[in-house]
This record gives C-alpha cells, structure tokens and sequence, in this order.
C-alpha cells in the first residue's frame, strides 16, 4: 500500500478532507459533462462486463451472480469462469481489459481462482491485481460455503517499465514480511458488503515505493 493509502486509514483528519474531495470529485463526474469525459469515463470495462453484459437479443447478464450460482448447484463445472473480454464493447473502451477472464475451481471443499491476464504490469498493476482477486475468491468462497484454496495468476505479456527499474530493485533488496490477515467482519451477503466490513490484520509494510503509471 502507497504512504497515501496508509495515511487515509490512520489519519482520521486527513481521511475526512480525503472523503469531502472524493464526493466533491463524484459530483463532477456525474453533472459535469466535460470533467466525465476528461476524468471520469473508462467505457464498458470491467463492472459493466461482469454484471451487466449486453447480449445482442437485449439481455442483461450478471456473470458474477451467475457463476456464484453455479459453485453452489454443480461445484464440479468446468465452465466457472467470468470474461471481461468483450469483443464488440473493446473499441470502445479507454484500456482493454488487462485482466481478462477468471475461472474457479472446487475441490476438497475449497475454492480456487485462476485469472488470466493479457498484460501485466509487474511493478505497479500485478500486486493490485493479486490482492484485489485474492479478496475476490475469499468472497466468493464466503458467499458460496467453501473453504477458499489457492490463488493462480497466468501471464499472457508481463513487462517491467524502463522508469520502473530502480524501484524494482529497491524491492528486491527488502526482506519479505508476514502476510496480513484478511478478516470480513459481516454475515450480510456480498452485494450488501461495504469497504467498512473488510479489513487486514497484521499489515506491517515496509515504506511505499514511488513510480510514475506508464501507458
């Protein structure tokens, strides 16, 4: 987590000017058409492809509610998989989807996630990517009664930037620490989850790392 990260959740000054902003940021984005198009506009990416999939017949698909409904009634599937790759909705996006589908797999009573990604961004995407499905499969397998099992993450193109080099080998000069604990404190169900009910235990990082987003 970013030095800004961390100050949000332990600067409680800081984290109240941070929320004024952010709301002040959303009413832009949503009546400000300019600021939305300039700021605020990624296209039908991911959200939208995973729980609102337009069908050609007018449909709405909701994949992640799908596949949670197949773990549940046939955990034996091998079609568990989610896809954000849509090919007639890609010229309109502002990136397509570097992580472009998942699948799950039950076995033992635990459940496991394979994410395919097209494009992996070493430094400063993969860690994000793996914790944010990471958190996703714990989710699911709470949603779903299982146990959760392992994490896989296959690489299609995985690039290190060239204004990425010195603070990758800060990073590899460090000596790892304990994983934190993820702990979700509520029963409701997922959908009726907020940012409030997750937490980690544990999390003792080293100080953040700096480096510019590449595109």
């Amino acid at each position: 987590m970013t030095d800004f990260g961390l100050r949000v959740l332990e600067d409680d000054a800081f984290k109240k000017v941070y929320d004024e902003e952010m709301l002040k940021f959303q009413d832009k984005v949503l009546n400000d058409l300019e600021f939305f198009q300039k700021h605020g506009e990624l296209g039908d990416v991911y959200g939208k492809q995973w729980r609102a999939w337009q069908t050609r017949q007018g449909e709405t698909l909701d994949q992640i509610a799908d596949v949670i409904e197949q773990i549940k009634e046939n955990p034996d599937s091998r079609r568990l998989i989610v896809s954000a790759w849509n090919l007639e909705g890609v010229p309109n996006m502002a990136l397509p989807p570097c992580h472009t589908l998942f699948q799950f797999y039950v076995q033992d009573g635990k459940l496991s996630c394979q994410l395919y990604q097209r494009s992996a961004d070493l430094f400063l995407g993969v860690p994000f990517n793996i914790a944010s499905y990471a958190l996703l499969t714990h989710l699911i397998a709470r949603e779903t009664g299982l146990e959760v099992g392992d994490f896989v993450h296959t690489f299609g193109d995985a690039h290190l930037y060239t204004n990425h080099m010195e603070q990758a080998e800060l990073l590899l000069s460090r000596d790892p620490k304990d994983l934190p604990t993820l702990v979700i404190d509520s029963d409701t169900p997922m959908d009726e989850l907020s940012v409030d009910d997750i937490r980690v235990e544990g999390y003792d990082p080293h100080p953040g790392i700096r480096a510019p987003i590449a595109v």
